[in-house]
C-alpha cells in the first residue's frame, strides 16, 4: 500500500460545470489540473456523449454556453495579440465557437469588457453582465486611442488608490471602488454593444424570461444596502423597460424560471441574520406580487467543504415541474427537487457530495460532478428514480491506486444540549497496540460543514501517522436555522462543542496520546484555532489559518466587515463595543501558551493580514513559541485555490510544525 505524498495533488483532476446539451443528448464539462512548472492552473473541455472525449487542447477554456446541440461558446485568450492585450490588462472577453461535428474553434467575436455571464437570445442577440469602472462608463464604445488615454491615466495614477465607498475591496476581485457590473446587450450582425444600466448602478442577476431579461439592480453611491431587490424587466426586442418588484427586505441569491412561472430564492434574514436559508417564492412578473411556496429551513446548496476542487458549476436546475437543487443535510451535499406547491423530494442521498448537476428535459437521468465513496472527484449519471449512482469518468483512479486512503469512522457526542456529529479517520497502518499523535481539524464559514469526502490535507496526516477528527459544531450549516443562528455567542457554545468532541475522539480512542494533539482551522476554523489557545492549553500545538482575531479592527477592514462583524456578533463598534471584544480571540490572547503557526495571504480581503498579524504579536511579545508564514499575491482561498508551489508551502509549514511538537 502505497503513502499519500503532499505534492499529490498537483496530480488531481478537477471536475466541474457540466452542463446538457439543448436536446439532453451530449453534456460538456471543464476539467482542470495544476501546471508545476508553470506554477498555474489549466482548464480544458470536455464531451460526453456516451464516452468521456477531450474537446480543447490548450488549456485555457474554463467556462462555456451551449449555443445549440452541436456548437459550444467559450471565452479564452488564445491568439498572441489577445496575450499582449491581456498583459496590459486591457478589459476584453474574446469568444470563440467550436463545432462538435469537426474543425478547430473558431474566434466569433471580442467584447470590449470583462464579461461575467453571457446568455444567448436568439442567433445574433447576447444578454451579458460584464465589469466596467464607474469612472469610466463608456470605455466599451472607446477607440482604440481613447483607450490607451484611459490605460495612460490609470499608469499615471498607479502609485495612488482613492476610496470613496464601501466595500472599497472584494477577496479575489482587488480593489472595487466605484467598480460595477452592468447589463449590456450585445449584437453580432449587424456589431452593436449598449450599456442598459446607469453607470453607478449595479447588477447581481439576471434571468430571461420569454422576450424579457429580468434583473435585480441597485443604484449607489458610497455604500450599498446590501439589502433588498429591486427587479426591472428589459424587452430585448422592443427596449422597453418596466419595472417588476421592489422589495425592502428580500435579498436574491437566485431567479429561476419553473415551468413558466418566475421563482426566487431569497431572504429576508429578519429571523436569524444574513446567514439566514432562502425560502423560495413565486413572483407574478405582472404585478409584482410573491407569494411564498416554501418556508425552507436547510440550505439550497452544497457547502460540504474539500480542498479537491476547482471551478464550479450549477448548483440550481429547473426542468419541467420541478426544481432540483442541492441540499446540505448533516454532513452531505445531496439533490432535492421542489414542486409547485412546495413539497420536497429528495433524489441523491447518502455519504458524499454533490458539487453541480445537470438534469435533461424528458430524462430520468441527471449529470453530476461530486466527491462519493472518498474518492476524488468525477462525472457521474444519477437515476433520478432510485437514486443511485453509475461512474462516468476515470480521471483519478490512477493517482490513487494502490494508496492509503483513510476512511472516516462516525462519531457523534451530546454536547450543551445538542447531538454533535463527526469523523475520525484512522492513521496509516494503525495498530492498536501503539499511541498516535493526532490532529483535530475545524471547518471555516461558520456556515458550512465537514463531511465524508476525501479532503488532502486530512488524507496526507492520516497517512503519516496521525489520527486525523473533526465535526461539525454549532453554527454550521446542514442543519436548520436555529442550529446555525450563533449571532452574539461566538466562542460560547460552539467551542464547547469542539471540546466535548475531542473528548469524545479520545475516550472512543485511547491509543491517541492526549499530549499530542494538534490543533488547525481557516477563515472561521482560525477564528476558533485563536479562540482555542486563549481558553485552554490541551493542545500541543496549534495552526492559525486566514484568522480573524479582533472583531473591532475586522469590522472595517474586511470587505464584508461592515456588515458581518456587526451581524454575527449582535452589537457594533459604536454602541457596543464591549459585546465585540468580548468575542475577540485577541481579548484573551495573554492566557495562550500553545505554541502556533499563524498563516495568512497579503491579498486576503476576507479577514485581512491584520487580523493574524495582531494575535501573533500578542504570542511572541508574552513569550509564546510562535511563527507566521505570509504568502503574497494569494487571498483567502489560498489553501484551495492558491498558485500551486504556495498550496505545497502552506500544507509543508503546517506540517512541519505538527511534526515538531507532535513527534
Amino acid at each position: 500500500m502505497n503513502e499519500l505524498q503532499l505534492k499529490d495533488f498537483l496530480q488531481y483532476r478537477f471536475l466541474s460545470a457540466i452542463e446538457h446539451s439543448p436536446n439532453g443528448q451530449k453534456g460538456a464539462f471543464v476539467v482542470s489540473n495544476a501546471n508545476e512548472e508553470e506554477n498555474s492552473y489549466e482548464s480544458r473541455l470536455y464531451l460526453y456523449d456516451g464516452e468521456i472525449r477531450p474537446l480543447t487542447a490548450l488549456g485555457k477554456e474554463s467556462s462555456f454556453l451551449w449555443l445549440d446541440d452541436n456548437r459550444l461558446l467559450f471565452p479564452a485568450v488564445r491568439s498572441a495579440k489577445e496575450k499582449k492585450r491581456a498583459e496590459k490588462h486591457e478589459a476584453f472577453t474574446s469568444y470563440h465557437v467550436l463545432d462538435l461535428r469537426g474543425g478547430e474553434a473558431q474566434p466569433a467575436f471580442t467584447l470590449p469588457f470583462g464579461a461575467h455571464m453571457i446568455r444567448r437570445l436568439d442567433d445574433t442577440h447576447f444578454a451579458v453582465l460584464g465589469g466596467m469602472d464607474a469612472n469610466q462608463p463608456d470605455y466599451y464604445r472607446m477607440s482604440d486611442e481613447e483607450r490607451e488615454q484611459v490605460h495612460k491615466a490609470y499608469a499615471d495614477e498607479k502609485d495612488y488608490e482613492v476610496f470613496d465607498e464601501i466595500p472599497f475591496w472584494f477577496n479575489g476581485r482587488g480593489v472595487i471602488n466605484k467598480r460595477r457590473t452592468a447589463l449590456f446587450m450585445v449584437t453580432t450582425d449587424p456589431w452593436k454593444v449598449e450599456r442598459i444600466t446607469e453607470p453607478m448602478t449595479m447588477v447581481h442577476s439576471m434571468l430571461i424570461y420569454g422576450d424579457e431579461v429580468l434583473f435585480d439592480s441597485e443604484t449607489f453611491c458610497a455604500k450599498p444596502s446590501l439589502q433588498g431587490c429591486c427587479i426591472r424587466a428589459l424587452n430585448w426586442r422592443t427596449g422597453e423597460m418596466r419595472d417588476v418588484m421592489k422589495h425592502e427586505k428580500l435579498s436574491l441569491s437566485q431567479m429561476i424560471e419553473v415551468d413558466h412561472e418566475v421563482w426566487l430564492l431569497g431572504t429576508t434574514g429578519e429571523r436569524h441574520g444574513m446567514n439566514e436559508n432562502d425560502w423560495v417564492y413565486r413572483l407574478d412578473v405582472h404585478n409584482g406580487a410573491l407569494d411564498v411556496i416554501r418556508q425552507e429551513e436547510y440550505s439550497l446548496y452544497g457547502s460540504v467543504g474539500s480542498d479537491c476542487r476547482l471551478g464550479g458549476g450549477r448548483e440550481r436546475m429547473a426542468k419541467g415541474e420541478w426544481l432540483y437543487a442541492v441540499t446540505t443535510r448533516e454532513g452531505n451535499a445531496s439533490l432535492c427537487r421542489i414542486d409547485r406547491n412546495g413539497g420536497m423530494e429528495m433524489v441523491l442521498t447518502g455519504d458524499g457530495s454533490v458539487d453541480c448537476f445537470s438534469v435533461s428535459e424528458g430524462s430520468d437521468q441527471a449529470l453530476v460532478i461530486g466527491l462519493f465513496g472518498m474518492k476524488l472527484q468525477e462525472l457521474y449519471a444519477c437515476n433520478l428514480k432510485t437514486g443511485t449512482l453509475t461512474q462516468l469518468s476515470h480521471f483519478n483512479d490512477e493517482v490513487l491506486r494502490d494508496t492509503y486512503v483513510a476512511q472516516p469512522v462516525p462519531l457523534s457526542v451530546e454536547s450543551e444540549g445538542l447531538t454533535i456529529g463527526g469523523w475520525v479517520l484512522p492513521p496509516r497502518d494503525f495498530d492498536p497496540q501503539k499511541t498516535y499523535p493526532a490532529v483535530l481539524d475545524i471547518h471555516g464559514g461558520p456556515k458550512t460543514v465537514y463531511g465524508p469526502v476525501f479532503y488532502h490535507e486530512m488524507q496526507l496526516w492520516a497517512n503519516m501517522g496521525y489520527f486525523v477528527f473533526y465535526c461539525n459544531p454549532k453554527g454550521g450549516d446542514g442543519r436548520d436555522n436555529a442550529f446555525m443562528d450563533i449571532r452574539g455567542h461566538y466562542g460560547e457554545t460552539d467551542y464547547q462543542n469542539l471540546m466535548d468532541f475531542t473528548d469524545a475522539v479520545l475516550r472512543a480512542y485511547p491509543q491517541i496520546d492526549p499530549k499530542r494533539v494538534c490543533e488547525t482551522g481557516g477563515s472561521y476554523g482560525g477564528f476558533m484555532t485563536n479562540w482555542i489557545i486563549g481558553h485552554t492549553d490541551r493542545f500541543c500545538c496549534a495552526a492559525s489559518q486566514r484568522s480573524i482575531s479582533n472583531w473591532l479592527s475586522f469590522y472595517g477592514v474586511s470587505d464584508i466587515g461592515f456588515t458581518f462583524a456587526e451581524d454575527q456578533n449582535a452589537g457594533n463598534p459604536f454602541e457596543s463595543p464591549e459585546k465585540l471584544w468580548q468575542h475577540s480571540p485577541l481579548k484573551y490572547a495573554a492566557n495562550a501558551v500553545t505554541p502556533t503557526l499563524f498563516i495568512h495571504s497579503d491579498e486576503d480581503y476576507r479577514c485581512p493580514l491584520a487580523e493574524g498579524l495582531q494575535m501573533y504579536t500578542a504570542l511572541v511579545d508574552r513569550g509564546v513559541p510562535a511563527r507566521l508564514c505570509v504568502f503574497h499575491g494569494e487571498n483567502h482561498e489560498l489553501s484551495r485555490s492558491g498558485k500551486p508551489s504556495h498550496r505545497v508551502r502552506r500544507l509543508k509549514e503546517i506540517t512541519d510544525w505538527f511534526e515538531r511538537y507532535a513527534r
